[in-house]
């Protein structure tokens, strides 16, 4: 994923449903994406400060290790980690900013159609 970002790696795909060349430039993010990224930098340094921490964890397995479990075995919804819930809600909140972004491209680009 990195050297894709970076524009080091070529993809050619000829089959008939992507008919697509990646070009070796590197890929570019807007200021509302790279709020994004710095928001989970923020929660996956918080997590990572915590002690048996999972190196290999997702936003799921962080989500569950701050939130815990009820008695049913559900995710519950809130934490007491007041860090923790600082952090997600910042992140949720730049995610909504994105997605308000990406959607008019949507149409724009006609992934779908009005």
């Amino acid at each position: 994923m990195y050297n894709f970002i970076n524009g080091k790696l070529k993809c050619l795909n000829n089959n008939e449903l992507f008919d697509t060349v990646i070009s070796n430039s590197s890929l570019t993010f807007s200021d509302t994406a790279k709020q994004v990224f710095d928001a989970g930098r923020e929660l996956w340094k918080y997590y990572h400060k915590q002690p048996n921490c999972n190196v290999n964890a997702s936003l799921y397995d962080i989500k569950e290790f701050f939130q815990g479990r009820n008695a049913k075995g559900r995710m519950n919804n809130s934490s007491e980690d007041k860090i923790y819930t600082l952090l997600i809600d910042t992140l949720r909140l730049r995610l909504k900013v994105l997605a308000q972004d990406i959607e008019p491209k949507v149409y724009e680009y006609e992934f779908l159609k009005h």
